[in-house]
């Protein structure tokens, strides 16, 4: 009976993952990219849009705008480079660096030092500062 259950059960409740990193999507129009859905994929990884536009700055050394939902960035930037980039961001500043989880929040602790704290394992370590 249990196999059966299984069986009957859809695939997507068969997955071990819950979260599904969200994938940025872009376009190219002359020198500038445009990511459409940067604001809900920060809403997704519950993050500021700010903190997120900081590092995507560093990396690119671009100027970089949010409006609408929308980012801009004065560049351009093709999609497997900010794929890259993003999901370099993701597993410093929102996976849990002990159980992988994206149950996470970044607290200022005494003397300017940021913790990656995991509300699902209790893990904190320290971050790099943006």
């Amino acid at each position: 009976m249990l196999e059966r259950a299984y069986r009957l059960m859809p695939a997507q409740a068969l997955k071990k993952e819950r979260f599904e990193l969200p994938r940025l999507e872009t376009l190219v129009q002359g020198t500038k990219t445009i990511v459409k859905n940067f604001g809900p994929a920060m809403k997704a990884i519950n993050r500021e849009p700010k903190h997120a536009m900081k590092f995507l700055t560093r990396e690119f050394a671009v100027p970089i705008s949010f409006a609408d939902g929308k980012l801009l960035m004065n560049g351009k930037v093709s999609q497997e480079m900010l794929d890259k980039s993003f999901k370099g961001y993701l597993e410093e500043y929102v996976l849990c660096h002990e159980c992988g989880k994206p149950d996470t929040r970044i607290l200022e602790q005494q003397a300017g030092i940021k913790i990656l704290k995991c509300d699902a394992c209790g893990a904190s370590k320290p971050v790099k500062r943006l």
